[in-house]
């Protein structure tokens, strides 16, 4: 039988726990993310410190709202409907030429997720061996055209004259188009090289260095929220390191696929798929220089896409100062052992 006082103790023991837990709900922080598509591989970070408890031991929750596009992002930033997006760098610095003061804090896809591929066995060696060929591409104004038209711009070269594009198709078509030699090189996008290499085809990639700065969409937060949060920003982006050093790790490897369903479980019916198209992801999550750690922004990369948008058209000119555009004061601390 339970003594009196050992009940009395047992009942504040289970008051404290009580209180404690109580406690922990009351601090933790919830934070809308908005996300520019509901891709589940593609953030196998963010699902990894949601699945892990990464985020939970920094106290936070995270809610993913999936919008269409960057510029719904940017939309739901500006109207306080979200306090981080994951949106590209050329619709920000669009947003900050009109006026939106708005802050890249963590470059996620650090690679273009775009790229100029040839067979393995093929004999092309890079962009000039392509003179004369035939480019497939999946739809005839993606943006997968104008990134591969800009290397052959460099390399001067012109559509018309010295190579010509050609629709085949997102990936599966691609590979019937190498297969019947209709196509000698392809503009593909994250997807198409997974389904290429799933098919059996081993890919060369002929993208230049300088053409990989074409970093992708990252973590952006108003400035206003920036100088109030700091802490939760920290906080944020060390569960996110955490979340991709666990994904990288081959030991854990089944544990991201199925954290990944908390985005887009319909992605992972595939697993055959899923599995190849995990191994793009890390490769564009990768670091540029893996001593500046996750998250670390190139000034140079960002100097090269507002150049190319100037010279596009899609902004006026060069901003001010572009410096305000992107920050990198937390990547210490979130790369900290």
């Amino acid at each position: 039988m339970i003594k009196r006082r050992e009940f009395i103790a047992a009942a504040a023991s289970l008051s404290f726990l009580m209180s404690a837990s109580q406690l922990f709900a009351q601090e933790m922080q919830e934070l809308t993310l908005a996300l520019p598509s509901p891709g589940g591989l593609g953030y196998f970070a963010l699902y990894n410190a949601m699945g892990e408890g990464y985020l939970e031991e920094e106290g936070l929750v995270i809610q993913p709202q999936s919008v269409n596009g960057s510029s719904q992002v940017i939309q739901a930033l500006l109207a306080g409907q979200a306090q981080l997006g994951h949106p590209g760098p050329g619709p920000l610095l669009n947003a900050r030429e009109g006026g939106a003061d708005l802050v890249y804090i963590y470059n996620y896809f650090t690679r273009s997720q775009f790229n100029l591929v040839v067979p393995e066995d093929s004999p092309y060696q890079s962009p000039t061996d392509l003179k004369g060929k035939v480019i497939g591409v999946g739809t005839a104004d993606g943006a997968e055209v104008a990134f591969v038209r800009s290397i052959f711009d460099a390399a001067g070269m012109k559509e018309g004259d010295d190579y010509s594009f050609i629709t085949v198709g997102e990936g599966g078509m691609a590979v019937a188009g190498f297969m019947q030699k209709s196509i000698d090189a392809y503009a593909s996008d994250t997807a198409g090289v997974a389904t290429l290499q799933l098919r059996g085809v081993d890919l060369r990639i002929l993208t230049p260095p300088e053409f990989q700065a074409f970093f992708g969409n990252g973590y952006v937060v108003t400035r206003e929220y920036l100088e109030a949060n700091r802490d939760v920003l920290e906080r944020f982006g060390r569960a996110l390191v955490k979340g991709i050093k666990f994904g990288i790790d081959p030991a854990n490897r089944e544990a991201t696929l199925e954290n990944a369903k908390l985005g887009n479980p319909q992605q992972l019916e595939d697993m055959e798929f899923a599995n190849a198209l995990l191994d793009v992801y890390f490769n564009l999550t990768a670091p540029l220089d893996p001593g500046k750690g996750y998250g670390y922004q190139q000034p140079k990369s960002w100097e090269l896409w507002q150049k190319t948008l100037v010279a596009s058209g899609d902004l006026d000119g060069p901003l001010p100062d572009l410096t305000q555009a992107y920050t990198n004061e937390f990547v210490e601390a979130w790369n900290a052992k």
